[in-house]
């Protein structure tokens, strides 16, 4: 951006077993924030962790993962 600032599309999302949902971490990049959910994931905890991208207009979009379970 010409302002200067950082911009962190990509949302890492977890879901607890309770249906509650949070927001883990902001990055730059697709491949970074997979990276973590994946990390995450691998845990081996019932919590679900999934990537969304931010829209320009705030909304946000779930990405599937290459298993195209996200």
């Amino acid at each position: 951006m010409s302002d200067g600032t950082v911009t962190l599309p990509w949302l890492v999302v977890r879901q607890d077993d309770n249906g509650n949902r949070y927001r883990v971490g902001r990055y730059a990049t697709r491949a970074e924030a997979e990276k973590i959910a994946d990390s995450l994931d691998g845990r081996g905890h019932k919590q679900l962790y999934w990537v969304e991208r931010i829209g320009q207009n705030g909304s946000t979009v779930s990405s599937p993962g290459p298993d195209g379970l996200r």
